[in-house]
């Protein structure tokens, strides 16, 4: 059931908007699978992490949704990354409280078309996979010096992926 943004108190959404704003992140992150059709998981994340959990929770309580942890440096960490949740409850809270800062404003523009892609399946095809690579080197600065796997190795193992499981259909007729 998607979130009712009408009953979050205004003052309440703007702040954490603001506080999204500097201190959030939306990310997308690809891990291995061995058991997919398509070799790749693809990941939606909110985050927002704070030494202090009185903030955190006020988001965890207002979304309704995400989980709430602490690192074993005393930080604290939100975070959504169930596609649901992001789909009926991040994405309506940020198109209602708005960021400010340009930076933000696109990342989460693009954020957004990333789970539509999601929502309509087409992270499951290479033309899919493709749409999401080029949507996320336009997030978070490019971010690509933190990431696991660069996109080369991504879209090189789901070319592997393709045509061994072309091969197998194949194979199989």
């Amino acid at each position: 059931m998607a979130l009712n943004v009408k009953q979050i108190p205004p003052r309440i959404g703007y702040y954490l908007a603001g506080f999204a704003d500097g201190e959030g992140s939306f990310n997308v992150s690809f891990r291995q699978r061995h058991d997919y059709q398509v070799p790749w998981k693809v990941s939606l994340c909110f985050n927002v992490s704070q030494k202090e959990r009185v903030i955190l929770a006020l988001f965890k309580r207002h979304l309704k949704c995400g989980t709430l942890r602490e690192r074993g440096d005393g930080v604290w960490y939100y975070e959504v990354n169930n596609l649901n949740a992001i789909c009926e409850h991040v994405i309506p809270f940020f198109e209602r409280f708005r960021f400010l800062s340009a930076k933000k404003k696109r990342d989460f523009a693009k954020f957004k078309q990333i789970a539509k892609l999601m929502r309509e399946g087409r992270h499951l095809t290479e033309e899919g996979i493709r749409e999401i690579l080029r949507l996320r080197a336009e997030m978070n600065d490019g971010g690509a010096g933190r990431r696991k796997y660069s996109d080369a190795e991504i879209l090189s193992r789901l070319a592997q992926g393709e045509s061994s499981e072309t091969i197998r259909q194949a194979s199989a007729e």
